[in-house]
């Protein structure tokens, strides 16, 4: 295996000695510029593994050796040298296609932490072609080959990354799959669903406790964020985080750092941030209920994950996957679905996604005769219509379903109206909030 080489671009003697020293006691080889010139020189001679960057340089900046580097070598992962304090510059690096960051005076112990994380990143492509690796994010859809070119490529980065989508969309799956093509791939995925933690159990269960630092703590407990060390925390529906957890949560994505509930020590923690919600999370700031500064500093870069009606040629291909996987789980032969049926699903707007069709065809692959799902098998809107617009009565089940699948559509539409934004959408349907909630919840589209 061949040594490691690493390009340090800094015009400070002590700088640039202290990141040598301490690299090459990492079996890492150094190569150092003065200046940007010479480092875009060097960067055509020869490829580096990783380019450690200060920011600021006689013949210019960090962030131009960053846009250098991304368009002619995208394969070196490069990371900012920033002053202490300077948030928006490295965010701006961030965004610009840095790897990660660090901060004056170097860290050591951050330093070579960041280097490991980079090196493992090339290994792991020399070692792993992307055949190896079955990609689950199944589709054909021009939304989908999109998705997969920024995933592979967020992948890469260390920086925080914000998935949005509606409910069902999948964002978990993406989540996934980037820890599973970045340099922590070897290292725990903790997913964390914000809102089905109790508020008062909030801050024991991000950060940890020691014996004794409450009633019922029985025994020292790791938090979410040591659990993750090393590897990638998952914050789902981030949105419900009560606004005293926020700031703590700013505070340790800040710092790197957690204090555990019972102790004065502040532990530090390695991991990669990924954060998703189906809310707005821009309106939620806009309404007070999310704080600019903690959605700042999630918000580095975000990744939008498209609803199923957006890729409508990609539920074929889901559907077939979907019937295969329920064979084996259950151990008997694949269904199939007839063409109608498959035209149906094809025309339906999936308001609750990917989810939503995989409930569908469980139920349908559950209590079909045989081995074919007919259109009488599921149980959704008719893709024809009436004169005015509305589902037939003829083709379905009972009235029930019939009223369902009319405030179904009108609940959608207005919650698609107001960007799911429920409080607006209940306003604009004349209903309370609460009485929203609860049609959300019966009709089965609400998590």
């Amino acid at each position: 295996m061949n040594t490691p080489t690493v390009l340090i671009i800094d015009d400070e003697p002590d700088i640039v000695e202290l990141l040598e020293m301490t690299l090459q006691r990492m079996q890492v080889k150094t190569c150092s510029a003065i200046t940007m010139t010479q480092a875009i020189d060097k960067l055509g001679r020869q490829p580096f593994d990783l380019c450690l960057t200060d920011m600021r340089l006689p013949d210019g900046d960090g962030l131009a050796i960053v846009r250098h580097i991304q368009q002619h070598h995208p394969q070196t992962p490069v990371a900012m040298i920033t002053a202490y304090g300077s948030l928006d510059t490295a965010i701006n690096a961030l965004k610009a296609g840095a790897f990660d960051f660090l901060t004056k005076p170097v860290d050591l112990k951050r330093l070579r932490e960041l280097v490991n994380t980079a090196l493992r990143l090339n290994q792991g492509e020399r070692s792993t072609t992307p055949e190896d690796q079955a990609d689950p994010i199944l589709g054909v859809s021009p939304p989908i080959i999109q998705l997969r070119s920024q995933i592979a490529k967020l992948a890469r980065s260390q920086a925080p990354l914000y998935i949005s989508g509606e409910s069902g969309s999948g964002k978990e799956l993406v989540a996934r799959r980037i820890h599973a093509l970045g340099a922590r791939a070897e290292q725990p995925f903790v997913p964390v669903n914000c809102g089905a933690i109790p508020s008062e159990l909030m801050e024991s269960e991000f950060f940890g406790h020691r014996r004794g630092s409450f009633t019922g703590a029985i025994a020292d407990k790791l938090g979410l964020f040591q659990a993750a060390s090393g590897g990638t925390l998952f914050l789902d529906e981030v949105a419900d985080l009560p606004m005293a957890m926020q700031v703590k949560l700013l505070r340790a994505i800040q710092e790197k750092a957690v204090r555990p509930l019972g102790t004065q020590q502040e532990e530090a923690v390695d991991i990669r941030l990924l954060c998703a919600t189906h809310k707005d999370l821009a309106a939620e700031v806009a309404a007070g209920r999310f704080r600019q500064d903690l959605f700042y500093r999630i918000n580095v870069i975000e990744l939008r994950v498209p609803p199923l009606r957006e890729r409508r040629e990609d539920i074929p291909l889901l559907t077939r996957h979907i019937l295969a996987r329920l064979a084996l789980r259950n151990d008997m032969p694949p269904s199939e679905v007839s063409p109608e049926t498959l035209e149906r699903l094809s025309n339906y707007r999936f308001p609750g996604n990917v989810r939503e069709l995989e409930n569908i065809l469980e139920r349908a692959f559950t209590l079909c005769e045989g081995q074919l799902i007919n259109t009488h098998d599921i149980h959704i809107a008719p893709c024809s219509s009436s004169q005015h617009g509305q589902p037939a009565l003829t083709q379905i089940d009972s009235l029930e379903d019939y009223l369902d699948n009319i405030e179904r559509t009108a609940i959608n539409q207005a919650l698609e109206e107001t960007r799911w934004n429920k409080t607006a959408a209940a306003k604009r349907l004349g209903l309370t909030f609460r009485s929203l909630r609860y049609r959300l919840k019966k009709l089965g589209m609400e998590d």
